[in-house]
């Protein structure tokens, strides 16, 4: 169970990817020993696809891991993807921000709190004057001016 603790809120396809690797399996030929296609295998190790449960009892039988591993990091997974679902509700009004400000990445997948200050910076750097001030009410103009200040050498 310290192992679980400590995987917690990792997609199972990612442990599974790593448990694969320690045994040098690789995907394909274990895909097709559990009567899995090589796909389904492949999509889950790239977090792409969740974990089902007879799918998971046969992984976990296969490895010789305890029944429930991989449900039990599932859940995980899914508690922490809709706690991540409701933190994004804390997030400035979108549409007061020009997509090409963050043209390298979905702005709904932003973690507008953890990554607070490279957000800020961006949105001075190159946004417009409406996109600054929504900046500002999200964070607040104490915390935006104290975080552009620090990034002044």
């Amino acid at each position: 169970m310290n192992e679980l603790n400590t995987l917690k809120g990792i997609h199972p396809g990612f442990v599974l990817e790593q448990k694969l690797k320690e045994r040098k399996l690789s995907k394909g030929r274990f895909a097709l020993s559990i009567n899995e296609f090589p796909q389904t295998i492949g999509a889950i190790t790239k977090g792409k696809r969740n974990m089902n449960t007879p799918l998971a009892m046969r992984i976990e039988q296969a490895l010789g891991l305890e029944e429930g591993y991989f449900m039990t990091l599932q859940v995980y997974y899914e508690i922490k993807e809709e706690k991540r679902k409701e933190n994004t509700k804390s997030h400035p009004d979108l549409t007061k921000l020009r997509p090409v400000l963050f043209w390298d990445t979905d702005m709904n997948k932003i973690d507008w709190i953890r990554q607070e200050k490279a957000a800020i910076k961006r949105v001075f750097e190159r946004g417009e004057k409406e996109e600054k001030d929504e900046i500002k009410r999200f964070y607040g103009e104490e915390k935006v001016t104290g975080i552009l200040n620090n990034l002044q050498p």
